[in-house]
């Protein structure tokens, strides 16, 4: 992983509003939908609908959206590859959570089942 300052930076300064319609788009391509893509989000952050809609408006960074986030006590359970880094190795702990999102979309996006998703035992 690039573990540079300036990387992890970048991602913390980032906003989810920026992110958001391309994971949409992502998902609406593959036939999924965008209330699939809301389960996953608040699987993963704890997040309804409307409190993602007010940090999509608040213009919230990937910092403040993680720092208000509940995340779920299973994302540790999200492995493998996203972006060409294996998110388990992820040292800083932001950067981690936003590749855990990544992944969660990719697998969304990819025809998984919700219940593999979402890490249904």
């Amino acid at each position: 992983m690039n573990n540079s300052n300036n990387h992890d930076e970048r991602i913390a300064k980032m906003t989810f509003a920026s992110v958001y319609p391309h994971y949409v788009t992502k998902v609406e391509k593959k036939g999924r939908t965008k209330e699939e893509l809301q389960q996953v989000i608040e699987w993963l952050t704890g997040y309804d609908e409307k409190k993602l809609q007010e940090l999509i408006e608040n213009k919230a960074s990937f910092e403040v959206f993680f720092q208000q986030a509940s995340l779920n006590p299973n994302a540790q359970l999200i492995t493998g590859v996203i972006c060409g880094y294996r998110v388990e190795d992820i040292e800083n702990p932001l950067t981690q959570q936003v590749r855990y999102l990544d992944k969660l979309v990719d697998e969304l996006a990819k025809g998984r089942k919700m219940e593999k998703i979402l890490r249904v035992a």
